[in-house]
């Protein structure tokens, strides 16, 4: 239950105990049964692309991984595992269709990526919003919901809108009936610039499963495991992508990249990696908040306080290995980007960033950035009210004792929280 504090204000009450929705009642009612094997997915999206060939075999180990993690996970509820098992399903497909158009054109591999600019930073920290603006400039290339849902098109599929388009906004349509609130937490219009996780996705990498359950092995061996050859997965697609359509200037963004500095680098030896920082405790009460709203679908039992201190954990490893490896980044094509500042003057930071891809701010790119910043001011769908403490029980003054590390190395601005004294 959302309160409307003022018209452009959302507080919501019923996080511990949601007070479900008729339709998000008979969503969970009409959830199928699932069964979470590898053979299962596999055999699932053999059926839904009529392809057998998924490439090197080695995924399946990280598949069964992610199965057995959302297995143990008790109280994921009917609708939430049908949610992973149909994402395992989207991403084995994916990966049929990398390998028949790589089959069909082995010229691909020959495709320059030229030097990308990747947006690395926390979720909630301003990097959907810098990277839709950084998208609007007509020289780059961006990646938009729709096509990371589908990165490659069924063989002989096309038409205007392409059909994967028109599937991606049936998708979200229904998402945003189910979940009215949560565009004014986290935008995702089809036509938005999404991140380029999706295309680790489809290698079954990435911190992907721990924002729709708690999959704590998959956890530990992603940590004990290093994500170069995942990296380089997702540039197979990125080349692929290309070549279907350029231009092969690419600006995209992912928070894992600030606990991946060495294998971004190693993959993709000439980008531009601009890494947007904010207070650690204002990202954490939006990104918990945002997926303690999403679980009354996903599942059993809500703990909010778990949540709180599983992604408290997250961001803190996050925040260590950024600290740890940001000198891995070239001074002259990295950018420290400070929320702060970055709200004040968007247009300034986003020019700087430009100017260091070698992309000078035309009259005309300067009038696409305005356009859009006009079409999507922040706050666009509403602003969420946060209380960190009521809601989640955290202990304010620990988690910033936690993040002395971070507050020590970058000069974010403190951002006090509901109930936090000065």
């Amino acid at each position: 239950m959302a309160t409307a504090f003022k018209p452009e204000t959302i507080r919501l009450t019923d996080l511990a105990e949601p007070r479900l929705t008729d339709l998000q009642r008979a969503a969970i009612a009409g959830a199928p049964d699932v069964e979470l094997s590898v053979e299962a997915v596999l055999g699932a999206a053999r059926a839904a692309t009529g392809l057998d060939d998924f490439g090197a075999p080695d995924f399946k180990e990280r598949l069964a991984v992610w199965l057995q993690s959302f297995d143990e996970d008790a109280e994921l509820g009917p609708l939430g595992r049908a949610g992973q098992f149909g994402d395992c399903v989207r991403y084995a497909s994916t990966r049929l269709r990398v390998e028949d158009l790589y089959k069909r054109h082995p010229e691909i591999e020959q495709v320059a990526i030229d030097r990308p600019i990747m947006v690395a930073g926390l979720p909630r920290s301003g990097t959907t919003h810098l990277v839709n603006i950084l998208a609007a400039d007509r020289r780059l290339r961006s990646m938009q919901l729709w096509e990371s849902m589908e990165p490659i098109p069924v063989p002989g599929e096309g038409g205007d809108p392409d059909p994967r388009f028109v599937r991606t906004s049936a998708m979200w349509g229904t998402f945003e009936q189910i979940l009215p609130l949560m565009p004014a937490m986290h935008g995702m219009a089809p036509d938005h610039v999404h991140e380029d996780i999706d295309l680790q996705g489809a290698d079954f990498s990435s911190y992907l499963p721990e924002w729709l359950s708690r999959p704590y092995r998959w956890r530990d061996y992603y940590f004990a495991h290093d994500q170069t050859p995942h990296y380089a997965y997702g540039k197979r697609v990125l080349k692929a992508m290309t070549w279907l359509r350029g231009p092969n200037r690419w600006v995209m963004k992912s928070p894992p990249h600030m606990e991946n500095f060495g294998p971004l680098i190693r993959t993709y030896p000439d980008a531009i990696v601009p890494i947007t920082h904010r207070d650690p405790v204002a990202v954490i009460q939006s990104a918990i908040t945002m997926i303690t709203y999403g679980d009354r679908i996903r599942r059993t039992r809500i703990d909010p306080n778990a949540t709180a201190n599983y992604w408290i954990d997250r961001i803190e490893a996050l925040l260590r290995a950024c600290v740890r490896d940001r000198d891995l980044l070239p001074p002259s094509r990295s950018i420290d980007i400070l929320f702060h500042e970055y709200m004040a003057d968007q247009k300034s930071v986003v020019a700087r960033v430009l100017a260091m891809a070698d992309l000078p701010m035309t009259a005309q790119t300067e009038s696409d950035i305005d356009r859009f910043l006009h079409a999507n001011p922040r706050g666009k769908h509403g602003q969420v009210v946060y209380d960190l403490i009521g809601d989640f029980g955290v202990d304010i003054g620990a988690v910033r004792e936690r993040f002395q590390f971070y507050y020590d190395r970058f000069p974010v601005r403190i951002e006090r929280v509901a109930g936090e004294k000065a």
